[in-house]
This record gives C-alpha cells, structure tokens and sequence, in this order.
C-alpha cells in the first residue's frame, strides 16, 4: 500500500464531509470545497476519520491512492485552518494597493498591473510591499501567488521584483570596467 495513502485523515470537530460517488465536498469555518476521486480510488468516512482504498495493485492505482489522500487531507486543512503566502515587493516605486476583488502593482512598468483576485481568495496590502494570500484552497493560493510573482520576478542584478517572504535571490557581480 501506499504510505501516503494507508494514513487515516483525522477529521476536526468543525468540518463537514459528504461523499457522493466520487464526488467529495468539505465543508468547515474557512469555506467549502469540492473534488472528484479518480475512477481506481474510494472514499470511506467512519466516524470522525477519513479512510482512502484503491481498487488494484498496478502502478497507477497505487500514484492515484497517495494523491487522493493527500488532496482531501489539504481541503480538510484547508477549510479548517487556511492556507498563506506571503509575497514582498522590492524595488524603488514598486508597489501594490487592493481594491475590490483586484490588486494594483507599480511594478515600473509604464503601465499599472491590474490581477483579478479568484472566488474564496483573501489578498490584502500591508506596507505597500507586503502581500498576504489567504484561502481554503491550497492550489489556488500557491497559482495566485506564482501569478503575481510572475509579472515581475526577482532579477539577479539589483534583486528588486516580487519574491517569497523569505526566499533568498543569488546575486550576480555586473560587468566590470576594463
């Protein structure tokens, strides 16, 4: 059996999950989400656990069995707890403003950067320079923060862009004058 897969997900006092052929949704403090199970994969809740079985012994039962485990532990967590990611700004003029469902970024460019923030997803300004990504769903939050990184990824010369709370840029020496 998978490793992954063989573990039980524990099912906190506030959340709800209701199975429907394969169709699972989960429903708790944070919000409600909704997959559905691969064909080779099953779903079991007993009691306050959540038990994942497959169907064969091959490979791709065995892929699928982890996976889907793992997914409906994050949307448990999810909807219990959240998720966050947090981005920094830097850069001289760069920075970012929300307003409504949209967040605005300077990002010295000759025009503003308009990002329409998703359902279920919480964006909110700290500093100018600070964003804070907030939401049930672990995949939406990681894409809407690898969206806004994209539009302006750290370069390795001055090191101003958008970037991960903590993550380091490898700095590069310029040309030298001969």
């Amino acid at each position: 059996m998978s490793r992954i897969g063989k573990q039980p997900i524990v099912i906190p006092a506030k959340v709800k999950v209701d199975v429907k052929g394969q169709k699972v949704s989960v429903e708790g403090p944070k919000g409600k989400l909704a997959w559905e199970l691969p064909r080779r994969t099953s779903l079991k809740v007993e009691g306050d656990k959540i038990v994942v079985s497959r169907a064969g012994e091959d490979a791709q039962s065995k892929a699928l069995h982890g996976l889907s485990r793992a997914l409906v532990n994050n949307m448990v967590k999810g909807v219990s707890e959240g998720y966050v990611k947090k981005l920094e700004i830097q850069g001289v003029g760069f920075k970012a403003a929300v307003n409504g469902k949209v967040v605005n970024l300077a990002l010295g460019y000759s025009h503003p950067i308009n990002y329409s923030i998703p359902d279920q997803i919480k964006v909110t300004v700290d500093e100018n320079t600070k964003i804070t990504i907030e939401g049930p769903d672990k995949m939406m939050v990681g894409k809407v923060a690898s969206e806004i990184r994209a539009y302006y990824p750290p370069e390795p010369y001055k090191g101003k862009g958008v970037r991960y709370a903590g993550e380091h840029v490898q700095r590069k020496e310029g040309k030298t004058v001969q």
